[in-house]
């Protein structure tokens, strides 16, 4: 038995770690790494997909920030259908799990992608409604629960397959907005996208980004990212709706913490760019943390959060 194996949304699992969209392009950037195998992740997260082909935002696209990475791609793709004629097929599905991004400036835009994506190999769908970096659509249907729930039920009739929603950091209450997600259908949430930032030039005093705003991601958003999953855990743990734990994990330590607070996979983004082996490593280490503990399975963590008094802890720690 592998104890890292996991039941997801009805999808088996080989590891409860996630690649996340944007950071392993559709799922062949990687596979040039001496070493890297896509077995190595549970399952694979495609870059984001919308209906036509889009060029993106202008550069600056990324700007590397304390702890963090800026970025505003601006959902370049080249549109979902050449996504399932010319790219789906060169996937080894027998690997991993892959998961498509679907993005859309419209609720029927999203409906439209979802439909497309239901008549392929496509194993599961995240729905994107929570792109900062993206002027229109994005941010508005991810910050609104009533809009991210219209979003979610349209994206629900167009297809039987698991529908992942990934939640915005951005707004008011992110309990409210999971809950209206799951009543309109979502199978699963992935907590949380990135944050809304920017960085400024003072010698031109002109912004580095072109979009102006971009999503921050890495170590820097992780404390963030963990109470969001807790909170989101909290509201949605008696309808069992698994999580995509994902914002600055880099360790197995980052791992632990979000599955103890209540994901059931963890997602890696930012790390790969600097650590391409990251989730082989972090497996590894997972591995050895359930035998030191004595736990037959990953899942004996997820939401395992001891609540009682706090840890008694030096201040620096």
């Amino acid at each position: 038995m592998n104890p890292l194996a996991i039941d997801f949304c009805g999808l088996k699992l080989n590891s409860p770690v996630v690649l996340l969209s944007g950071c392993v392009g559709f799922g062949e950037e990687y596979t040039r790494i001496a070493g890297f195998s896509n077995a190595d992740a549970g399952a694979i997260v495609l870059k984001g997909t919308t209906l036509a082909p889009r060029l993106g935002n202008a550069p600056h696209r990324v700007w590397e920030t304390p702890a963090g990475m800026l970025n505003a791609i601006g959902l370049q793709n080249p549109g979902v259908d050449y996504v399932i004629r010319e790219i789906l097929p060169k996937l080894d599905f027998d690997e991993t799990r892959f998961i498509a991004n679907v993005c859309g400036s419209t609720v029927e835009e999203y409906a439209k992608v979802t439909e497309r994506f239901d008549d392929s190999p496509i194993d599961a769908m995240e729905i994107n409604i929570s792109c900062p970096n993206v002027k229109e659509g994005g941010v508005a249907f991810g910050n609104y629960p009533d809009m991210s729930a219209q979003v979610v039920a349209a994206c629900r009739k167009a297809t039987h397959k698991p529908l992942i929603v990934k939640l915005s950091p951005n707004q008011t209450d992110i309990a409210a907005n999971a809950r209206a997600c799951v009543d309109a259908g979502a199978d699963a949430l992935a907590v949380i996208n990135t944050l809304m930032g920017m960085a400024i030039d003072p010698d031109s005093r002109r912004p580095i980004i072109g979009n102006i705003q971009g999503g921050l991601s890495g170590p820097a958003i992780r404390p963030i990212a963990l109470l969001k999953v807790h909170q989101v855990y909290e509201e949605t743990r008696r309808d069992s709706i698994p999580i995509i734990g994902q914002g600055g994990i880099e360790t197995v330590s980052d791992a632990l913490a979000f599955l103890i607070a209540g994901s059931a996979t963890v997602g890696i983004g930012t790390a790969l760019f600097y650590d391409p082996m990251a989730a082989k490593t972090i497996n590894a280490a997972l591995a050895s943390y359930l035998e030191t503990q004595g736990l037959a399975s990953v899942t004996d963590l997820v939401g395992s959060l001891d609540s009682g008094d706090a840890l008694d802890v030096p201040a620096s720690g």
